[in-house]
C-alpha cells in the first residue's frame, strides 16, 4: 500500500516548515542575531516556534504513516492530517507575535496533542489486534 494520504500532509507540513524557517531567517536579519538568540526575546521566541514544530511534527506524521500502512481508513488519516496541519498553523500564528495570542497557541497545541493521542492509540490498537 502506498501511503498517499500521509504523503499529502507530510508535503503540506514541509511547506509550512519552510515558511516558518524563512520567518526565523527574517527575524534573525531584523534583530541582527546570526546565531543563537543573544538574549533577544524576539529571536528566542522565533527559535522556540521553529523548534516546537520540529519536536512534534515528525512523531505525529510517523504515527499517521504507520496507521495508514496498517489499513486505517483514509478518512481517519485525513482527519489526523487536517488536525495536525490546522494545529500547527494555529500554533505558529499564536506564537508569531509577542505577546502570544494564547487561544491560537493553546488551540494549536491541543490539536497537536490530540493527533498524538489518537494516532498513538490507533497504532497500539492495530498492534494488539
Amino acid at each position: 500500500m502506498i501511503p498517499v494520504v500521509t504523503s499529502l500532509y507530510a508535503g503540506l507540513l514541509a511547506l509550512l516548515y519552510l515558511g516558518i524557517s524563512g520567518w526565523v531567517v527574517r527575524v534573525r536579519v531584523q534583530q541582527k542575531v546570526m546565531s543563537g538568540d543573544k538574549g533577544d526575546p524576539v529571536m528566542a521566541n522565533a527559535m522556540r516556534l521553529h523548534a516546537n514544530f520540529a519536536e512534534y511534527v515528525p512523531l505525529a506524521v510517523l504515527l499517521m504513516l504507520l496507521a495508514e500502512m496498517q489499513g486505517a481508513p483514509a478518512l481517519a488519516v485525513h482527519v489526523l492530517g487536517a488536525m495536525l496541519l490546522l494545529g500547527r498553523i494555529m500554533h505558529a500564528l499564536g506564537m508569531a507575535s509577542l505577546p502570544h495570542k494564547s487561544p491560537l497557541r493553546g488551540g494549536g497545541a491541543l490539536l497537536t496533542f490530540l493527533v498524538l493521542l489518537f494516532g498513538g492509540a490507533a497504532n497500539i490498537g492495530h498492534a494488539l489486534l
